[in-house]
């Protein structure tokens, strides 16, 4: 019995130190972003693109006021409430922040300090930005409006306190890869905007049981995260809309049936409206091809 205790023991050392290591948070290396020259002109239209301001603005915010990422915004899941932090340049928020450390953290999920951050901020889609567009993100955002405001924790139960347990959901779904093909420029650009810097997926996805994207059933529609409802299909199957019809929608909100966007999605139609009409367009085409 004493030596069945005893390798049972060594068992489970050697077991806790195999989840340590291979839950150890892997930013990118240093030169990841060697030579890349920020233009916040661009980085504007990706900081639209990307929807930062429907969560880091301060809710309610309207206008200009949606440029002060104060943070606040509460979003309910199954596993406890996350808080958008402050990422304006201020010392309560990413000021001092490089251009690696903002590509750690939506391409890796890991912060400057080495920790891991939940996929609330979703770096399951962002991952796939490309890091030009990352160092343009930065440029624009140093040029924003500073807040004072404090971050909030997040009201979260446990074992969904301990961080580090995300380095093995991270090892089990966190990935560049593309999920739909895309065989012409229109296409490759709709799909960026919606997989990667729109990440459309997030909510108009289903999920497993550990909270990733379900992606063999991408964009079939899922369960509200908040509990209230449900979020629609948008793929060729089940929007009966035209691109056209898609394209309208996205810069003013209103459908062809003569409704309009409501809830988080009137917060994404004010994302990506500022964008170029040619964007809404591929957009447009890549929902088209989602079967």
């Amino acid at each position: 019995m004493r030596k069945l205790l005893l390798t049972l023991a060594a068992l489970a050392v050697i077991a806790a130190a195999a989840g340590w290591i291979l839950s150890a948070p892997r930013p990118l290396g240093e030169d990841a972003v060697a030579g890349l020259t920020g233009d916040p002109e661009h980085g504007a239209m990706v900081f639209w693109a990307g929807g930062c301001a429907a969560c880091h603005a301060a809710p309610g915010a309207e206008g200009e006021a949606r440029l002060v990422l104060a943070g606040g915004y509460r979003m309910e899941s199954p596993f406890g409430t996350f808080v958008a932090p402050n990422i304006s340049p201020a010392p309560e928020g990413i000021a001092g922040w490089s251009t690696l450390d903002l590509a750690n953290a939506l391409k890796r999920g890991v912060s400057p300090g080495g920790a891991h951050y939940y996929p609330a901020l979703p770096y399951g889609t962002y991952t796939r930005m490309t890091m030009q567009d990352v160092a343009d993100l930065k440029a624009f955002m140093d040029t924003l409006p500073p807040s004072d405001v404090a971050s909030q924790p997040h009201d979260l139960t446990f074992p969904f306190t301990i961080r580090r347990s995300l380095g093995l959901w991270k090892l089990l779904f966190l990935n560049d890869d593309w999920i739909r093909p895309a065989d012409t420029p229109e296409l490759e650009r709709g799909r960026y905007l919606a997989e990667a810097l729109g990440h459309c997926a997030e909510c108009h996805t289903p999920r497993n049981a550990l909270g990733a994207l379900d992606t063999t059933r991408w964009m079939q529609g899922a369960p509200n995260p908040s509990g209230k409802g449900t979020i629609p299909a948008i793929n060729a199957a089940n929007l009966a809309w035209t691109a056209q019809d898609i394209v309208y929608y996205l810069e003013t909100g209103f459908t062809p049936d003569y409704d309009s966007a409501g809830g988080e999605m009137a917060q994404v139609v004010k994302n990506i409206a500022n964008l170029p009409p040619e964007d809404r367009a591929a957009i447009a085409a890549y929902i088209k091809a989602v079967p």
